[in-house]
């Protein structure tokens, strides 16, 4: 069974009521992929009339973790996934709609191919980009994630 947006707009909704809430919503989502918008809106504004960073940070995160996610699923091994360090920057005020796109989802093939083959847990850095509805980068977050096989 492989995850879809629906797939994982339910899964928000049930485990992270809190970006459901927000408006954080999976758009896209395929082996190298992963796009998640969420709008500005009242509920994740912050006092300066723009998106709170942690929204842009869940929405940011899960574009990262759905891949991580899809593709442990595919390995069909037990593993656990963690950020162990994120970072972020901001260059422009996040209004209206920000889409965040992932496209490092080969960087974990690698990451879950080494971890199977030596048992040793693994990290990789992924990036997601925020773009308002001009195209313009308003946020730049990067996750460490860690993966390792369950014993």
């Amino acid at each position: 069974m492989k995850l879809s947006p629906r797939k994982l707009n339910a899964f928000l909704s049930f485990k992270l009521p809190s970006a459901y809430l927000c408006g954080v919503r999976a758009k896209f989502i395929d082996d190298v992929h992963c796009k998640v918008s969420v709008k500005h809106r009242w509920i994740n504004q912050n006092p300066f009339n723009s998106m709170f960073w942690a929204v842009q940070g869940m929405a940011a995160e899960l574009s990262t973790g759905a891949l991580v996610m899809s593709k442990i699923k595919a390995s069909g091994k037990p593993m656990s996934m963690l950020v162990a360090t994120n970072n972020a920057s901001f260059t422009k005020k996040a209004t209206g709609r920000i889409n965040f796109i992932c496209n490092d989802g080969h960087k974990v093939d690698a990451a879950i191919k080494k971890t199977i083959e030596t048992g040793e847990g693994q990290t990789v850095w992924m990036n997601s980009i925020g773009t308002n509805e001009e195209g313009i980068e308003v946020s730049n977050f990067n996750f460490e994630w860690t993966i390792k096989v369950r014993s």
